[in-house]
């Protein structure tokens, strides 16, 4: 695929499963931008935490959010990122005003053998519920794009990137 001019910052979320990596790397490629896995800016305690099978909570999420937004704030790029609460999302936009997301929206059931299909993965599928129930979708004030993950990653990074680029 073409490399499609983009200028600002995006977040790809969602729960775990969702192809928050596989699609936000693909769509950075098809923008021109680069990429980074928030998973991978989570402190090592965070990462034991959720190894462990225990959720994080807000206090856990601070400055991994804070982190992700000082790369958000540094320029554009595609960043997977869970983002499930409002107040994150809003924290991420305070670093990065210009930010645009994209919500990867699937079935509690497809989530959960996506997961089960990650062997090595830090993120148990027993902290699937957990993440559900934590997960507010955007609102409309938010402008985020939503991609059903039924579809191929392909043809959702394909939607997304025409979607971003036009117009």
């Amino acid at each position: 695929m073409e490399s499609m001019p983009f200028d600002r910052p995006v977040v790809v979320m969602g729960v775990s499963g969702s192809g928050k990596t596989t699609v936000g790397a693909a769509l950075a490629h098809a923008l021109g931008l680069p990429f980074v896995d928030g998973d991978s800016l989570h402190p090592a305690a965070n990462v034991a935490k959720m190894a462990a099978g225990i959720p994080l909570d807000d206090a856990d999420r601070a400055p991994w959010l804070d982190a992700i937004g000082a790369v958000l704030a540094a320029g554009p790029v595609v960043v997977a990122c869970s983002a499930l609460k409002r107040a994150y999302r809003d924290r991420l936009r305070a670093a990065a005003p210009e930010l645009r997301l994209v919500f990867l929206d699937g079935s509690p059931s497809l989530l959960a053998s996506r997961m089960a299909a990650r062997p090595g993965h830090f993120m148990p599928t027993t902290l699937l519920d957990s993440q559900l129930a934590t997960l507010e979708r955007p609102e409309p004030d938010e402008h985020a794009l939503t991609a059903d993950i039924v579809e191929p990653s392909g043809e959702i990074v394909a939607s997304l990137a025409e979607r971003m680029t036009r117009g």
